[in-house]
């Protein structure tokens, strides 16, 4: 039977990180559940992944020539670096500040996701102002056009609406003061074609291309650049409110779809005014926020409240199978799978970002997300799925088919079944007996309930 420490900190794994291997599990077991949040929140005091054995084996993932070069590099990365949460994080960011390869260059795309990683559990007044620099999404949404004389408003309007307010906090005056604050935000280094190395673009503030008469935004007058911008959404208590919805959102449980927001109020309204209260006491540190957020009683409560997303199951497998730990030339195939599952990394379908939640799992991708778990789970040569059958082995009464469903769910993470499924993997335990006799398949009898435990609806959820 696991401790209730070690069911704590697999459930907080699961949120903070991918999900964790059981070695690593019973490590962290060594030290309490706030040792090992504040762990999570340094992550520089942990190694990073071998990023030049990894570069020497896939060289295709340094020089980033497609998509897929990306998605392996950053694939890769989020499976095998100890800086668990810091790449989290990062794909926190992308889900809300949602840029695409479709239009964006690749090495562009690259600095972005380094952006996030850098800045992303730092201060968000410094995220966003980092964020309105950053080349990638300056040309994503097309500010590089936003002139003096001919201002657009594409960045102003998602900065408010997607990236800081939400509908129904601003007005299209404030939407077009914005875009007049932003006028000169651009890069150099433009380029078309492939160069080789890449040339990077670059954050250039053209002061001749400013417009640098007085704006009103958001009931303020003044000269405002884009500091000043942001330095009047930050003081607008909507824009607590929505980070930290977010925030819960991705990390505690499933919230309505975005644009709903303005009509459905919070799943816990008290659990976001917590957080909010700590984000502006805290000048806008997103640590404090998460801090706070993990070491609450409604996130210690909110177990498999979520939905998985497609790169949570994808790199979440692979940590608790410990697959692919290492250069391997499946990793060509591994960096499909998300895709596959309706979630192309580094490439957002639109502004908004993917829609989450059911969403994941009412659509046709579901057969994908459920085969994927299930191949990998009823391989016995894994070194985790070695790990797993040997526990069940050694906990369960393999006479009695529940004992060992239940020993299964408990090393999938102490997983609830409905009454009928449950049922249902009894029964496929006892036909396998009555065809099989009573037979040395136990490896093969624990490694096909596992595989079949993927396939529940339950599974789906973290």
């Amino acid at each position: 039977m696991k401790s209730d420490l070690y069911k704590s900190v697999s459930h907080l794994m699961r949120r903070a990180s991918f999900g964790a291997s059981h070695e690593l599990l019973e490590k962290l077991c060594n030290q309490s559940y706030e040792e090992t949040v504040e762990q999570l929140l340094e992550p520089e005091s942990q190694p990073d992944y071998d990023e030049l054995t990894f570069f020497r084996y896939h060289p295709m993932a340094q020089t980033l020539y497609v998509l897929r070069h990306a998605q392996l590099n950053w694939l890769y990365r989020m499976t095998n670096s100890q800086r668990y949460l810091q790449e989290k994080m990062a794909l926190f960011w992308h889900h809300i500040f949602a840029t695409a390869m479709s239009k964006v260059s690749r090495d562009a795309m690259q600095a972005q996701i380094d952006m996030f990683r850098n800045h992303g559990m730092g201060n968000y007044k410094t995220l966003l102002i980092e964020l309105a620099k950053d080349p990638a999404m300056i040309f994503w949404l097309d500010n590089q056009e936003n002139h003096k004389d001919a201002p657009n408003e594409n960045w102003g309007r998602e900065l408010l609406e997607l990236f800081s307010l939400g509908v129904g906090h601003y007005t299209e005056k404030d939407v077009f003061e914005c875009a007049r604050a932003f006028t000169g935000w651009s890069f150099i280094n433009e380029y078309e074609g492939i160069p080789s190395p890449p040339v990077p673009r670059e954050f250039q503030y053209n002061s001749d291309d400013h417009d640098n008469r007085e704006k009103t935004f958001l009931g303020h007058t003044g000269n405002f650049n884009g500091e000043d911008i942001i330095d009047i959404i930050l003081k607008q208590p909507a824009c607590a409110t929505f980070i930290t919805r977010h925030l819960y959102n991705f990390f505690v449980a499933d919230e309505p779809e975005v644009p709903k927001w303005p009509n459905e109020p919070p799943r816990d309204h008290e659990a976001i005014e917590y957080l909010s209260k700590v984000f502006v006491e805290s000048n806008y540190e997103i640590k404090p926020v998460l801090r706070a957020l993990f070491n609450s009683d409604f996130f210690k409560e909110a177990i498999y409240q979520k939905v998985k997303s497609p790169v949570e199951i994808v790199v979440g497998t692979l940590k608790l199978t410990e697959h692919l730990g290492s250069p391997d030339p499946e990793w060509g195939l591994i960096i499909k799978a998300p895709d596959s599952m309706g979630q192309d990394l580094l490439n957002p379908p639109t502004v908004e970002g993917w829609h989450t939640g059911k969403e994941w799992i009412n659509s046709g991708a579901f057969i994908n997300r459920v085969n994927f778990v299930a191949d990998k789970l009823k391989n016995t040569e894994l070194p985790g799925v070695k790990t797993i059958v040997e526990n069940v082995k050694q906990n369960a009464d393999h006479s009695i088919p529940e004992s060992i469903v239940d020993s299964c769910l408990e090393e999938l993470g102490n997983l609830k079944l409905e009454n009928d499924t449950y049922k249902e993997l009894i029964d496929d335990i006892k036909s396998a007996e009555s065809s099989n006799g009573n037979d040395s398949g136990i490896n093969h009898r624990i490694a096909n309930t596992l595989s079949m435990i993927a396939g529940t609806v339950e599974y789906q959820f973290c």
